[in-house]
């Protein structure tokens, strides 16, 4: 007996759209024998399909169980309608509807698309534009949903009868392709001078000898401009580092695949997943000895950080190169990565030798994402290309909030039920055109998601840029302090609801007292917390000065043990401080001028690494405690320092005993990577006895671990096991940075959360 004719009416939600969905339900729908209709949304995808209710059932399974690789299903609602009787299936125009879609990532070319790409018989052999609906660029050149080509930067490009066939043929993977193209009618490159002159001849093989003669090469990729230099080439690299004023800051690099990473660095099996993953990240990874990059590449660092090619230029460059390529960010300090091919002559024309552009515009600029690896996971030192803007899940529903993040390593935050969605990687809210980029991504994420926020969340810091434009939004605003922002953005993350106990490490945000805080133990949730315990604070002498000049925090702490006999210590930290400038210090130390009350653990890192030598001044973020636990972990098996835990309003972690003894320790001739190791294990030792005080007051036995020094591998390792070991729930971060870079989504849920309960 033949089965009942039925139809059904079907709603997709998530990343359905530019990832080759329509052509994917075309092709099942056929395959199956089903008739009907598939159209994009701005909601996602919306299809009709009748048929046997046998193959409708297996439809819907075929839906989830076979999407197309880039697709992430969220949601998938069907309900029975009237069958029509209709024959065949078609792919309809797209309709506008409610506000609910998601946006793909940028993604790496396919393995079907690289073959083409290096197949000398094929049309686009060679071609640095190739994509298919499984590869290439997504949010960088979507200008607007539903996403078809009109909405994308290749609009002004008219597909030629070859391409157009391939757009129409369902049994193409070019099928409604929205950037197809090729080397008659799509973009091309141009190699220029810094003048603007083109450069004749071949522009990839141009450049590929400019690269070997050590030039320095601005590469317009999918998300911004890159310069490029010859990685083993130390005069290359000076002439880089002179030219863009980076003295020490690690370049990343580009390798041709994992054989090449692997001559350079220990590159584990998961590592590997991670650079051929189809986000094609920065993955930092511990440097092998007798390698032939240069030093210039990674100065006073153990690690590298190397991706593989995450478009098909990079691959044709790196595959014509013998050699890893520095493929480093292009802007000046502080400032936001160059996109645009003007902007990028202007700035970089005192940099660069030579352009290698082309005209596809870069719509959304996105920099490259940043990982390491922390207790055989994943760790985001920063998400943007690749990943932005996936959705994360919220533990529930909410208002709709544009949360505007801190100033350093800046990024936005805009919601829609209980999805949660991160901008990319926009950089440190110093100047103007940083603020401004932080405001045209706003404009950008709230109409490529329809969404409209009800309210906006801030820092509590009344002088940050991303302060004074939520205020001029004119929309309710909730000033969340930074630690909590910290605390609730690993809960939202981890899913938790209720209360926890928070370690909030960082470097510094302003307290709810009016202090720098940065060493915190939290007890609460999203819409309240207490402040239970802290570091001892320490003063700042100078200033944000302490933050460049690490040694005035050794001073600082030394204060902290001898007063006004600080200048009477055998140290070296001591003895380089010009004896003119001794009386200030102390007038400083002692009575507070310009020299702020912290409790930053970062400032203590730095404290500690000035006064045993490894770095008294900065020339990039975070470098103190950076090569401090590069020493440490060079350390053998060592017992922590004595500390102790006061109570003064709350727990307060008090480190100048280990202190006293670190220089004891320096004055017997110690090892640096024993002390440095010691140091790190002392810390970890600490946070564990304040956490069992806490345990004991509140019974709360999960634990998140937030802020920028849980960037440090030794320490969250050591700290995740300590805590772990004494059966605490620890929770740590997966999908968002530990650092400022993920303060923009607790910023968000706490505002929801308090915003839902009036």
């Amino acid at each position: 007996m033949q089965s009942e004719t039925v139809r059904a009416a079907i709603e997709i939600g998530g990343i359905v759209q530019g990832v080759g969905f329509r052509p994917f339900v075309y092709r099942l729908a056929l395959r199956l024998g089903l008739s009907g209709w598939v159209r994009n949304t701005g909601q996602g995808v919306e299809i009709e399909v009748e048929g046997e209710a046998l193959q409708l059932d297996e439809f819907r399974r075929a839906v989830r169980d076979e999407a197309p690789p880039l697709a992430v299903i969220c949601q998938l609602r069907a309900q029975p309608v009237p069958a029509t009787g209709g024959k065949g299936f078609a792919i309809l125009e797209s309709a506008r509807s409610a506000a609910g879609g998601e946006v793909s990532p940028d993604c790496d070319v396919c393995d079907d698309c690289l073959a083409e790409l290096f197949d000398p018989d094929n049309r686009r052999y060679g071609y640095p534009f190739i994509n298919c609906t499984n590869c290439g660029p997504r949010y960088s050149i979507i200008t607007g949903i539903p996403y078809d080509r009109p909405a994308t930067t290749m609009a002004g490009f008219a597909m030629c009868d070859d391409c157009l066939a391939e757009y129409h043929d369902p049994g193409n993977r070019r099928f409604h392709a929205q950037p197809n193209a090729c080397p008659v009618c799509g973009p091309c490159l141009t190699l220029m001078e810094p003048s603007g002159a083109k450069v004749s001849g071949d522009a990839l093989k141009r450049t590929l000898e400019a690269l070997s003669q050590g030039k320095i090469v601005a590469v317009k990729g999918v998300g911004g401009y890159h310069l490029a230099v010859d990685a083993t080439n130390q005069a290359a690299l000076e002439r880089l580092r002179q030219r863009k004023r980076r003295d020490e800051k690690p370049f990343a690099m580009l390798a041709a695949d994992l054989g090449a990473v692997s001559r350079h660095a220990h590159c584990s099996e998961l590592e590997g997943r991670l650079l051929l993953g189809v986000e094609r990240p920065i993955v930092l990874m511990r440097k092998l000895a007798g390698t032939s990059i240069n030093e210039l590449v990674a100065p006073g660092n153990g690690w590298f950080g190397f991706m593989l090619p995450g478009n098909p230029l990079q691959h044709l460059l790196a595959r014509g190169f013998d050699a890893p390529l520095v493929m480093t960010s292009c802007n000046l300090s502080d400032e936001p990565i160059a996109y645009r091919d003007a902007e990028a002559l202007e700035m970089l024309s005192g940099i660069a030798d030579l352009f290698l552009t082309h005209h596809r515009e870069i719509h959304t600029r996105t920099d490259d994402s940043v990982l390491r690896l922390y207790r055989g996971e994943p760790l985001f030192l920063r998400r943007s290309r690749g990943y932005v803007p996936r959705a994360v899940q919220l533990p529930t529903e909410q208002p709709s909030v544009l949360a505007v993040g801190g100033e350093l390593k800046a990024t936005l935050c805009l919601t829609r039920g209980d999805r949660a969605f991160m901008s990319q990687h926009i950089g440190d809210l110093k100047n103007a055109a940083t603020l401004a980029s932080l405001e045209q991504s706003a404009s950008d994420l709230q109409r490529l998601l329809e969404i409209t926020p009800a309210l906006v969340a801030h820092d509590l810091h009344p002088d940050y840029l991303s302060t004074g434009y939520a205020a001029a939004l004119g929309l309710p605003a909730v000033a969340v302090q930074h630690h909590h922002a910290h605390m609730a953005s690993c809960m939202a993350e981890n899913g938790l609801e209720g209360d926890v106990i928070g370690v909030i490490l960082d470097g510094t945000g302003y307290g709810a007292d009016g202090t720098i805080w940065g060493g915190e133990f939290l007890v609460g949730g999203y819409r309240a917390f207490q402040r239970r315990g802290h570091f001892a604070q320490m003063r700042m002498p100078g200033g944000d000065a302490a933050v460049k000049e690490p040694y005035r925090m050794a001073l600082s702490a030394l204060y902290s043990l001898h007063g006004d006999r600080l200048f009477d210590q055998p140290l070296p930290v001591v003895s380089e401080v010009a004896l003119a400038d001794r009386p200030l210090f102390l007038k400083m130390l002692e009575k507070g001028i310009n020299s702020p009350l912290t409790s930053s653990c970062g400032r203590l890192f730095d404290a500690v690494s000035a006064l045993i030598g490894v770095r008294r001044r900065i020339s990039y973020e975070g470098q103190a405690a950076i090569e401090l636990e590069a020493l440490a972990e060079q350390g053998g098996e060592v017992e922590p320092y004595p500390y102790r835990v006061l109570e003064e309003w709350g727990q307060v972690l008090d480190f100048a005993p280990a202190v006293a003894a670190i220089c004891a320790d320096l004055a017997g001739g110690r090892s640096r990577a024993d002390i440095a190791r010691a140091f790190h294990r002392t810390v970890a030792r600490g946070v564990l006895e304040v956490c069992r005080r806490l345990k004991q007051e509140t019974g709360y036995v999960r634990v998140v671990l937030s802020g920028g020094v849980f960037q440090n591998r030794l320490l969250t390792e050591e700290v995740a096991d300590l805590l772990a070991d004494e059966g605490f729930q620890v929770y740590c971060h997966r999908l968002v940075p530990p650092n400022d870079g993920g303060l923009a989504l607790g910023q968000a849920a706490i505002a929801g959360a308090m915003q839902a309960r009036g």
